[in-house]
């Protein structure tokens, strides 16, 4: 298995209010980046989770473990949103839904 695609995990810290406008201030994403093995995620699988077949459903593989809070993950320029994550003895599994910002 090859770790060799960079994954970032977001974390989105919302801008402070302003009670003077009434408006927030702008949100910074912060980002974390791992490397991972990234593929499709199987028929199978999807079906287990969804229910159906899903478009836009990879699945990824990191080393170690991912501990920290965050909001979703990016991979190239697309954001996805985590529908299962488990914890493996040396690695974490993530299987992942491409969302729309």
């Amino acid at each position: 298995m090859r770790y060799d695609t960079p994954i970032f995990f977001q974390k989105i810290e919302h801008g402070a209010y302003d009670a003077a406008t009434g408006n927030y201030g702008p949100q910074t994403i912060s980002e974390t980046r791992r490397m991972a093995s990234v593929f499709d995620t199987g028929v199978d699988m999807m079906r287990l989770i969804y229910g159906r077949i899903e478009d836009g459903s990879v699945t990824a593989h990191i080393q170690n473990h991912y501990n920290r809070a965050f909001d979703r993950i990016r991979i190239g320029e697309k954001l996805y949103k985590v529908e299962r994550a488990r914890n493996l003895r040396h690695k974490q599994t993530f299987v992942l839904t491409e969302v729309q910002e």
